[in-house]
């Protein structure tokens, strides 16, 4: 059975893309930490991230790098963080969360947003992705 973000990566379910290629794909997190909180996921569905192949890990890691990076020049914060955790949906993804506290990291702390402001978001953090 497909995951979530198999659906995703097939176009079957919409997302706020920020970031693409043949391998990965980045998109706006739709119950997010703060805003711009990102994921970074494999085009193949992979449960586990200690199950990828060690060169596709490593060339998510460039893919989230570069994310990242966008996502310091779009949304105000002190450094992007990243966690890797794996227990939502069983498909590998990287969070990038724009952090000013500590605080920003825990996972019970959430923002809302429209559906405009995902979407302005999205297409500034991909105006800055440098793929």
């Amino acid at each position: 059975m497909s995951t979530l973000f198999t659906k995703i990566v097939r176009g079957e379910v919409p997302a706020y893309k920020v970031a693409e290629n043949s391998q990965f794909l980045a998109f706006l997190d739709v119950n997010p930490n703060g805003k711009g909180h990102t994921l970074c996921i494999p085009k193949k569905e992979v449960d586990k991230i200690w199950d990828l192949e060690e060169e596709i890990y490593q060339e998510l890691m460039r893919f989230s790098r570069s994310v990242a990076l966008a996502l310091e020049k779009t949304v105000p914060c002190k450094r992007v963080g990243m966690a890797v955790i794996g227990l939502e949906v069983p498909h590998t993804h990287v969070h990038l969360i724009p952090l000013n506290t500590m605080d920003e990291m825990n996972f019970s702390n959430k923002v809302k947003m429209t559906e405009e402001e995902f979407q302005e978001l999205a297409d500034k953090i991909h105006a800055n992705v440098e793929l």
